[in-house]
């Protein structure tokens, strides 16, 4: 452990004091790929704050939750009135002859981040949190989530609405046949359906003779007067220096793969937005904490359509694309919302097939492919699986993105050390203080998600990130879980640490101990190249299970090269791809104790050729996140002579490369 910290603080303390910790924020994120899938909405809070008008409700220290029982019902400060919104969507469902309308909590490329824009729910309905559905009918409203957003749902939506504590599909669809008389007026947006919900739909109604009306008009968008427009910053491109592969030798890559094709595909088309921003080295900022921008892609054996707001698109950048020309190896730019009528133009020649990964593509996209003979599917765009392996440009930027990562927290973790004993510092102080560590970085741009920062019992819930009601102070007395990751213009990083700055129990020492014995089980492993992740996924759990502990969440998902910080499809689920060289994934086992502490330890890594004595062809894992773990948490007695090996060596690497 690093113990000179002449140059450890990142921001004096005057200067940390002087933020403002009035920050919006929510207890909102998503559990997939790993577990960590932060809400964006919060950016909405102040507008849907201001659709508030006159309540008939009162408004009192009554309590954070909302009580429609009452009366008159209580509602907290923090529930907003949405009553003219409904109205306004009842009324334009009431034209088109519509009972019931479904609202996902999604864009049309299936992000797991979404744009102001994309925030139909929480206009609707007033709840921000990122994993729901809800559905208006002429006479109720109701909003289906799962455990992590019941309290958040009731402190944020009026009593218009009624809360379903379930997230599945099949209790959406039961609701929706017990209430409904028409079978041919339940409606929804295509775009905002994946290929796998519209059929989990479809099935459940077809059981009592009920059907859905696909209108690709959304009638929320209708409604939404105020909504947030496109961002108007332009497109940009990568530097040379850190592009290995131009976007030329891409395309050619991926005709490659469609001539090797024996279904001889004529097309590809890209629907998820790291797709395209990959395939032509772009960047934007139009997704929180992800440089994406809003962008379909159809390549064909001959042509190049890229579909965006060409009014985003420089001059430099349209000779950067060749987008003045209409021969093999030009982009044509075409604008963003032509994609179903070009789609279904081209469709109309003879001979042709689109290949389709139908994990990113959406249902108003796929339902107009047909007759069958022009479509091909897999799981995953070729591109997706292309872009899953680095080369050695990426895998070396990638590192080295790593490194000043690193430094920063440490810098945290040492001023942390510091300072808690004092008992000034929040949950909320300690994220703000790492994102300024991370900003001091070279090629910084800004977090990779929202940073959770928890302490005591609120590190027990996997996905927290705190807020201005819940941020704890920081005590020598609790455990202290830090999950976070910065963007830089080399790299994408996630890491998670989990300290304690007083006298650990004995339990909180063999748990963590176990957790980091999961985490280096799977990071010594030697597989076969070709494994699939899910194979040894239990490595990571296995010292837990020993003693009857586990974790719910995943154990790890792929990072990106300036991209998002879950990059599909590498990682340990079962839909993952199996892992070959040069590709970077996360392992992050942990460990809550409901109400009293969590223990996550992540780091990043890289797959690279292992030497075996009689094998060929086989790989290990090769870590690059170089952070120390707590050394008090640590039960060496529980560790095998070859995870100590393990930890000794890993300890003389973060030496060598983030000492100096």
């Amino acid at each position: 452990m690093l113990t000179n910290d002449t140059h450890l603080s990142c921001i004096s303390l005057h200067a940390r004091r002087s933020f403002s910790l009035a920050v919006i924020s929510s207890e909102d994120s998503v559990a997939t790929n790993g577990f960590k899938m932060h809400s964006s909405n919060w950016l909405l809070v102040g507008a849907l704050l201001s659709l508030a008008g006159a309540w008939n409700v009162v408004h009192a220290d009554g309590g954070s939750e909302r009580n429609c029982s009452t009366i008159p019902p209580y509602l907290p400060s923090t529930a907003v009135n949405t009553t003219l919104q409904l109205q306004a969507l009842r009324d334009a469902m009431i034209s088109l002859n519509v009972s019931a309308y479904i609202i996902p909590g999604t864009d049309a490329h299936l992000s797991e981040y979404i744009g102001q824009r994309d925030a139909r729910m929480a206009f609707m309905s007033g709840f921000t949190g990122s994993a729901g559905t809800a559905v208006v009918t002429q006479d109720k409203a109701v909003l289906w989530t799962d455990s992590r957003y019941w309290v958040q749902a009731e402190r944020q939506m009026d009593c218009n609405w009624e809360l379903k504590r379930d997230v599945s599909i099949s209790s959406i669809t039961t609701w929706l046949i017990q209430e409904m008389m028409d079978p041919e007026g339940i409606a929804f947006d295509p775009f905002l359906f994946s290929i796998e919900t519209y059929n989990a739909y479809h099935y459940n109604l077809a059981q009592a003779n009920m059907i859905l009306k696909s209108l690709p008009d959304n009638l929320v968008d209708k409604v939404w007067e105020n909504r947030p427009s496109i961002p108007s910053d332009m497109l940009f491109r990568l530097p040379d220096k850190i592009i290995e592969r131009t976007w030329q030798m891409k395309v050619e890559h991926i005709r490659n793969q469609m001539r090797d094709n024996p279904y001889k595909p004529t097309a590809v088309l890209l629907s998820a937005l790291d797709e395209t921003a990959w395939l032509f080295n772009l960047r934007a900022n139009d997704i929180p904490y992800n440089p994406f921008f809003y962008s379909y892609t159809l390549l064909t054996l001959d042509e190049i359509w890229l579909f965006v707001h060409p009014n985003r698109v420089t001059d430099d950048l349209k000779t950067y694309l060749n987008s003045e020309c209409n021969v093999t190896n030009c982009v044509q730019l075409l604008e963003y919302d032509q994609v179903r009528t070009m789609l279904k133009n081209y469709l109309t020649r003879p001979g042709v097939k689109v290949w389709i990964g139908t994990e990113f593509t959406n249902y108003a996209l796929y339902e107009l492919i047909s007759p069958e003979e022009k479509l091909l599917t897999s799981d995953y765009s070729p591109v997706l699986i292309i872009k899953a392996v680095k080369d050695e440009t990426e895998q070396r930027i990638l590192k080295e993105a790593h490194v000043r990562d690193a430094v920063a927290v440490i810098q945290l973790l040492m001023w942390l050390e510091k300072v808690v004993p004092e008992g000034k510092e929040t949950e909320m102080t300690a994220a703000q203080y790492v994102n300024v560590c991370r900003s001091k970085q070279k090629d910084s741009r800004g977090p990779s998600f929202e940073t959770i920062s928890a302490s005591g019992p609120n590190a027990a819930l996997a996905h927290y990130s705190p807020s201005n009601e819940t941020s704890r102070k920081l005590t020598v007395e609790e455990m202290y879980l830090v999950d976070s990751g910065g963007q830089y213009l080399d790299g994408t990083t996630d890491i998670t640490r989990t300290v304690h700055w007083g006298i650990p129990t004995i339990f909180q020492k063999e748990a963590y101990t176990r957790v980091l014995m999961g985490n280096i089980e799977i990071s010594r492993t030697i597989f076969p190249s070709g494994t699939r992740g899910v194979n040894m996924e239990m490595l990571g759990r296995r010292a837990l299970w020993d003693v009857g502990l586990n974790y719910g969440h995943g154990t790890g998902h792929g990072v990106g090269n300036y991209f998002g910080v879950h990059e599909w499809p590498v990682g340990f689920q079962s839909n993952n791809i199996p892992f070959r060289e040069g590709m970077f994934t996360s392992i992050e086992p942990g460990y809550y104790k409901e109400n009293e502490f969590g223990i996550r330890i992540e780091d990043v890594v890289v797959t690279v050729p292992a030497t075996t004595v009689h094998g060929h062809n086989y790989l290990a894992f090769k870590t690059v996140s170089l952070v120390p773990y707590d050394r008090k948490l640590i039960d060496t007695n529980l560790m095998t002579p070859q995870q100590l090996l393990w930890l000794d060596e890993y300890y003389l690497t973060i030496r060598n490369v983030i000492g100096k």
